[in-house]
């Protein structure tokens, strides 16, 4: 809040005038007249009762009033700022219903109307291997985390022919937070596989993976994982691989040879099916991709009947090889238990073995 500072004239500035009353004009016998006539002034004469209540208050009026402005000023800001969120809000919200319209009515699951404004992506963190460089996986953290805490755990792990992109999603507002922003892959109203999807959100996203990976030397195998929101975003990817399309039509670009999801779930399932069995080509690329699924059966955040179902769902729709791994104790967070395993399937699926040169 602003503050503003009124430096009031002392009193004996304001009275001060009225310490020495001017000189009189007469004079005694004994007493000479002065050299000079004594200047003119407003204050020559002793003011009145009302003029002395008036001058000592003139000073705390004026205060009261510039405090007084301050306040409306900081309350027309505060309205107006209200009001701005609000517009956010609701216009996330319409966004929110045509996705919950296309889904239910089985027409096309990406936002009827035009296209957002572009989010830009935070900072990208590289781990680099240490040894012969064979794979390239890019992982995506969860909802409000970043690329670097990530990065830290990833670069102890025993793969040291691994190269990890871990980048940071972008910053935008949250309908799980009310609207607030967050570091978040897509918009999302409810952590499960039930939600509304936000397509443009999630096909934005897979975009930026496959852009990270496009780079990639030709005989480098390429995979995708994450946690919690990452992790749904590592399956969409996976989703979009086998269907040789993202959500909005365009192509997907890159050959995928595995994904990784931890504490998460699947978007679009409702719609999975039809997009598998759009041709044979899609049948092919889904029961041929690797995928591993971990969940904690303690997970109070996305609980774990949702990866459960996730992982059944891929089942379902011809994903064959996918692999569901539980932990009895285990919450929304990770354990060595739990990276051992993926570092065993990581290794098995991408034929590392267990040389570091």
């Amino acid at each position: 809040m602003w503050r503003g500072a009124v430096v009031a004239p002392s009193c004996a500035a304001v009275s001060g005038r009225f310490l020495h009353p001017p000189h009189r004009a007469t004079t005694t016998a004994t007493q000479k007249a002065p050299p000079f006539p004594p200047p003119k002034s407003a204050f020559s004469r002793s003011p009145s009762p009302r003029r002395r209540s008036l001058v000592r208050t003139r000073a705390p009026r004026r205060l009261y009033l510039l405090r007084w402005c301050w306040s409306a000023a900081v309350i027309v800001a505060v309205v107006v700022g209200v009001a701005a969120l609000a517009a956010i809000v609701a216009r996330r919200g319409r966004g929110g219903a045509a996705i919950v319209r296309g889904m239910s009515f089985g027409g096309s699951s990406s936002v009827a109307s035009g296209a957002r404004r572009p989010f830009e992506y935070g900072r990208t963190h590289v781990v680099r291997p240490k040894g012969t460089h064979k794979a390239t996986i890019v992982w995506l953290h969860g909802l409000g985390d970043n690329g670097a805490s990530w990065s830290q755990l990833l670069e102890t792990l025993p793969l040291p022919n691994i190269k990890w992109i871990c980048p940071t999603a972008p910053t935008r507002p949250v309908s799980v937070f009310g609207g607030f922003p967050s570091t978040a892959w897509f918009d999302v109203a409810d952590l499960s596989e039930d939600a509304p999807d936000d397509v443009e959100g999630m096909d934005a996203s897979a975009a930026h993976v496959a852009n990270l990976l496009s780079t990639e030397p030709a005989d480098i195998k390429l995979g995708v994982g994450g946690f919690s929101m990452g992790a749904a975003t590592a399956l969409y990817s996976a989703t979009c691989f086998a269907h040789g399309k993202y959500g909005n039509g365009n192509p997907y670009p890159v050959n995928l040879s595995l994904a990784v999801g931890l504490s998460g779930w699947l978007p679009c399932a409702r719609t999975l099916k039809n997009r598998i069995e759009s041709s044979p080509e899609a049948t092919q690329k889904a029961s041929s991709i690797p995928l591993l699924l971990c969940h904690g059966k303690a997970d109070d955040v996305v609980l774990y009947k949702h990866g459960e179902r996730s992982a059944d769902a891929l089942k379902a729709n011809g994903f064959s090889n996918v692999l569901f791994k539980s932990y009895n104790s285990l919450g929304h967070y990770t354990v060595p238990e739990e990276m051992e395993e993926v570092c065993k399937w990581l290794t098995a699926n991408l034929e590392l073995g267990t040389s570091s040169s």
